[in-house]
């Protein structure tokens, strides 16, 4: 059994509250988890603040998503003492007009830090799967 003392234990429960308020979406609330200073690098190295910027994003990419998380895993940094989680899945939901996807990967990697995430990188396969629908791929995914 985990202990839920354990800063990697707690880290992933921060990091997988903040991901449910943010597919909510709920700005406010994911804000909850995040420190000063928050940095968030979306995909294409967009760099946001907050995590209204990143709701105001995923608004105007998408119709609505959803992520199914498969696994969140996490390392402890015993010099820093800064918690690094990594939650993969897959994305899931509507494009603007209407179709919907589904199986879309994904991995945001976290620093927790004093129970406050730090710092976000978001990776997932929206962009490849856009150019695919354009015809624009240069292979098949």
């Amino acid at each position: 059994m985990t202990d839920p003392q354990d800063p990697v234990t707690r880290a992933c429960q921060i990091v997988e509250a903040y991901l449910e308020r943010s597919m909510i979406p709920d700005p406010e609330g994911a804000a909850a988890y995040v420190a000063p200073g928050f940095a968030l690098t979306f995909t294409g190295g967009r760099k946001m603040s907050n995590p209204a910027q990143s709701a105001a994003f995923n608004a105007r990419r998408y119709k609505w998503v959803k992520k199914r998380f498969l696994r969140t895993d996490a390392a402890l940094d015993p010099v820093t003492g800064d918690v690094h989680v990594y939650n993969t899945g897959h994305l899931y939901g509507e494009w603007p007009d209407g179709t919907a996807f589904d199986g879309n990967r994904y991995i945001d990697c976290f620093v927790v830090r004093d129970a406050k995430i730090v710092s976000t990188d978001v990776w997932n396969d929206s962009a490849e799967i856009l150019l695919a629908r354009a015809d624009l791929a240069e292979a098949a995914l």
